[in-house]
């Protein structure tokens, strides 16, 4: 429910703001677009590392509010690609998502021995994307978005099974709170960048 819920509010804030000039003209013309751009990270970090310590709203409010910042961050997508290569980009990857994460909550098979593999991967994917900023490689590209959607719909059936098992093993209503938003966190992320891979790949520009 936090992530459905989540990429609604990411979606909201994205159309709003890309079809506000008032709103979108300061943010992306100016030194402002890396703090948009660069916010969502630090809620990730600061989540992921003080999860323990704050309460379980606490870890809700922030959830919400990264959310937030994720559709400031991508309302340029919508300056960039057309609405109907949006559209198919998002489907296609709702039904990997959905596909993937079905299967990681019912397979019997033990995933845990891919998430290294998926790591590895995963920092690959980051490592060669830093690269191609310099390079500007279509070619490049082309690879870091077929292997990066792989990873991540790999990502998602993992974090499923984890985040299944993790709330199997804990009862009490904080401690569960604070995994639904964790796993709220880490499947949304999967999802996001599915999206945005498949739109690099096959979006249209305007």
């Amino acid at each position: 429910n936090y992530m459905g819920i989540g990429l609604a509010v990411t979606g909201i804030v994205a159309m709003l703001v890309a079809a506000t000039p008032a709103l979108y003209v300061p943010i992306f013309s100016t030194p402002l677009k890396w703090v948009v751009m660069l916010a969502p990270l630090g809620f990730v970090m600061f989540l992921s590392f003080r999860i323990e310590r704050i309460s379980g709203a606490t870890a809700q409010l922030l959830f919400w509010l990264f959310c937030g910042l994720m559709g400031l961050s991508l309302a340029s997508i919508f300056l960039v690609f057309t609405g109907a290569s949006i559209g198919r980009a998002f489907f296609g990857a709702a039904a990997m998502f959905a596909a993937f994460s079905l299967y990681g909550y019912t397979t019997k098979r033990d995933l845990t021995q891919f998430g290294s593999f998926l790591m590895m991967g995963l920092i690959g994917v980051v490592i060669a994307s830093v690269i191609n900023i310099f390079l500007g490689s279509s070619a490049l590209q082309f690879a870091i978005s077929i292997i990066g959607i792989l990873v991540f719909v790999g990502l998602t059936a993992w974090d499923t099974q984890s985040i299944k098992l993790q709330y199997a093993e804990h009862h009490d209503g904080e401690t569960r709170q604070k995994l639904a938003v964790m796993g709220a966190l880490s499947l949304y992320l999967n999802f996001i960048n599915i999206f945005q891979l498949l739109l690099s790949l096959t979006g249209e520009r305007e």
